[in-house]
């Protein structure tokens, strides 16, 4: 069964950056479209970034564009969220998602969810 374990949160100040990790295991990592959603406090699950299946053009929701880039190591099968600039409003649990074939991004259509990591950006 394909199991998706996220990694890299912790606790960091505005302005600072992190890595997220997500490892994929189970099924065949180059079917799927990969990406990354949040959820903080009272929100809705949002999407974050992403990697297209057919062409792996990449995707950024408008709040994160020139802050965060998304990558992935086929050889490794791991999906990656490198975040920069960070601020308080970034706060939220963050879940790598997989899609299979292309994807619409929409939270309700992914496959395969992560059980999340926490970042919490402190002011």
């Amino acid at each position: 069964q394909v199991q998706l374990v996220e990694s890299g949160g912790g606790l960091v100040r505005t302005g600072d950056s992190l890595r997220l990790s997500c490892a994929f295991s189970g099924g065949v990592f180059r079917q799927f479209s990969v990406g990354w959603f949040r959820q903080g406090p009272g929100k809705d699950r949002e999407f974050v970034a992403g990697i297209q299946h057919s062409d792996k053009s990449t995707h950024y929701s408008d709040s994160v564009k020139g802050r965060f880039t998304i990558s992935k190591d086929d050889a490794k099968e791991t999906v990656y969220l490198q975040m920069g600039s960070l601020k308080p409003e970034d706060t939220a649990v963050y879940y790598c998602a997989f899609d299979l074939l292309d994807s619409t991004w929409r939270a309700g259509n992914m496959d395969y969810w992560g059980e999340g990591t926490l970042v919490t950006v402190s002011s």
